[in-house]
């Protein structure tokens, strides 16, 4: 298993670098990251489109014409719609979120960003995670490039973890430990 998941995340890292390199190229590269994280976004947000990407009795074709419909109507760079196209044409789409991930990360590492993650038990608004983002950016003397995410199973409170700190303020965490605590006597 090891050694398919490392070919996968090798594969996975040529093909953003090749898409990074080409956004460098034609000067657009934050057109290319914005639309990345609205792929991103959909194949969070939308189940059919992610196992339509991932199922492999789909075509190759079809899930090219999907990709492209996709794109134009997002209004997609050329670049990246190319690239789609291309990835689609290899057939290597279930690599995409891979792709997508080590393409952002290379994006934040040449910006010298920071990787954080922020998870909430309640949806926090633009405004409420650009203050955290500002505030750790500050304390960690760096900017942050934060992947939000909202989980009610929290109960309450915030988890943040920027590269080896972890700040964990959830009522989940906290009843876990006193529940261990309490097993333990």
């Amino acid at each position: 298993m090891s050694s398919k998941s490392t070919f996968s995340n090798t594969t996975s890292r040529s093909y953003a670098l090749a898409l990074y390199e080409l956004s460098k190229e034609n000067s657009e590269l934050k057109l290319v990251e914005d639309n990345i994280k609205d792929l991103n976004k959909l194949l969070e947000e939308s189940s059919d489109f992610k196992e339509t990407i991932l199922n492999p009795t789909v075509s190759k074709e079809d899930k090219k014409n999907i990709i492209f419909s996709i794109a134009k109507k997002s209004n997609f760079s050329e670049t990246l719609i190319k690239f789609l196209g291309f990835v689609s044409e290899k057939n290597r789409l279930f690599f995409l979120e891979k792709i997508i991930e080590s393409f952002l990360n290379l994006v934040s590492t040449n910006k010298g960003e920071l990787k954080a993650k922020l998870i909430s038990s309640k949806e926090l608004s633009s405004e409420e995670q650009s203050k955290i983002q500002n505030e750790l950016s500050v304390n960690f003397k760096s900017p942050l490039n934060i992947n939000y995410k909202y989980d009610p199973s929290l109960i309450a409170g915030l988890v943040i973890q920027i590269g080896s700190v972890m700040i964990d303020t959830s009522i989940k965490t906290k009843l876990k430990k006193l529940e261990k605590n309490m097993v333990g006597m």
